[in-house]
């Protein structure tokens, strides 16, 4: 189930959004820096309250 995922490179900080899908490993790079130091922001999830 391929999507869109938003990532952050831990090297300057930018913010990109990229596909995703979790049964693929893909070795990312920021396209600001070249930097392979990315990671997945997980985004929270809206509880909801009764």
């Amino acid at each position: 189930m391929e999507g869109q995922a938003k990532f952050k490179c831990l090297r300057c900080g930018h913010e990109f959004n990229d596909s995703y899908d979790p049964k693929v490993i893909v070795e990312r790079s920021c396209p600001k820096c070249k930097s392979n130091s990315v990671r997945r922001v997980k985004e929270a999830k809206e509880s909801a309250k009764s």
